[in-house]
């Protein structure tokens, strides 16, 4: 059994929302498409080809964001049940939803490839989306991954009780997935939080077809710490200045499909040894934010931008910034 790494309370990596963004799509609803007017679920977010490109958890599209006028335009997915690509409790069709919770930008030849996963939290949720620029334009395609899957799954000391993937970050020719405890217990196992690296290039050949699934390596658990009562656990994380760089909610999910209230959210950093500090998330001094962020990446000029799930399909996600209070 692999031990925990503790993480640390650094005040100093304490951090406030500077400013908010609800992201509609420019061109507004499209019933054909089955797209509404605003971004929905939004779980990830990466920079990618130059502008930020946000996952969504319960809407077949991805959202892209120009840096520049700002615009929010949509990129189709495949659709799903009944030619759904919208997935909620009122619609009756939440567990048909792909629930693609992280995002990675790789190196692919050339060129760059945007690789989007499924939780794995079920078996509809084992797929992962391939995202490549073409002519300007970006073509995604969906691939089952089921032996990827099932290697996450069977690794308890990464799994725990309930394999739930949320971050994903491009680290020394490796991908550092990043496991979500936000499980319930189960058959004796508990929820864990955790990271494992798997090869980056092998990782690629492997969703093309061209190769087995490559091994997990070099697994950590992370305790993470609590706010009122509700554990820290990962929801995304990314690189900046050569440092992982992490988000975390303290969710009371009862588990890791269905969402809870939010006590607050950490900032952490992991350093090269593995070891880990945070700081808490700010909505202004001495308030702490319950946005539940899912997604972090680094913002020019310093500090990051973030997005945040509102846990509302009829509310839109939210772009925010994020400053450090240091």
């Amino acid at each position: 059994m692999v031990g925990s790494i503790v993480a640390r309370r650094d005040p100093s990596l304490d951090a406030f929302i500077a400013a908010r963004r609800p992201l509609h799509y420019t061109l507004g609803a499209d019933a054909a498409l089955d797209r509404p007017a605003h971004v929905r679920a939004a779980s990830s977010v990466v920079r990618f080809g130059g502008e930020l490109v946000v996952v969504q958890d319960d809407a077949h599209f991805l959202a892209r964001i120009d840096p520049t006028s700002g615009s929010v335009t949509d990129v189709p997915l495949e659709r799903g049940d009944r030619g759904a690509r919208l997935f909620d409790d009122a619609r009756g069709n939440k567990s048909a939803k792909l629930d693609l919770e992280a995002a990675v930008v790789l190196s692919h030849g050339a060129a760059e490839v945007m690789v989007v996963f499924g939780s794995g939290s079920s078996p509809r949720r084992e797929r992962v989306v391939l995202v490549r620029r073409e002519s300007g334009q970006l073509a995604a395609r969906e691939v089952h991954v089921p032996e990827l899957y099932a290697a996450l799954r069977a690794d308890v000391d990464f799994c725990g009780s309930e394999l739930n993937v949320e971050g994903a970050v491009s680290l020394d020719d490796d991908v550092l997935l990043f496991q979500r405890g936000n499980g319930a217990p189960r058959a004796g196992a508990a929820p864990v939080d955790a990271t494992a690296r798997l090869d980056a290039r092998a990782l690629l050949a492997h969703v093309a077809g061209e190769a087995p699934c490559p091994p997990l390596r070099a697994v950590q658990r992370y305790d993470l710490g609590q706010l009122e009562g509700a554990r820290l656990s990962f929801t995304d994380a990314t690189i900046i200045d050569g440092r992982v760089h992490y988000v975390a909610a303290a969710e009371a999910s009862p588990d890791a499909t269905r969402d809870g209230p939010v006590a607050g959210v950490a900032l952490g950093v992991i350093d090269d040894a593995g070891e880990a500090r945070y700081g808490l998330l700010l909505e202004r001094p001495g308030e702490l934010c319950r946005s539940k962020v899912e997604g972090i990446v680094s913002a020019p000029g310093g500090g990051m931008l973030g997005v945040v799930d509102v846990d509302d399909p009829e509310r839109p996600a939210e772009l925010v910034e994020i400053q450090w209070a240091r």
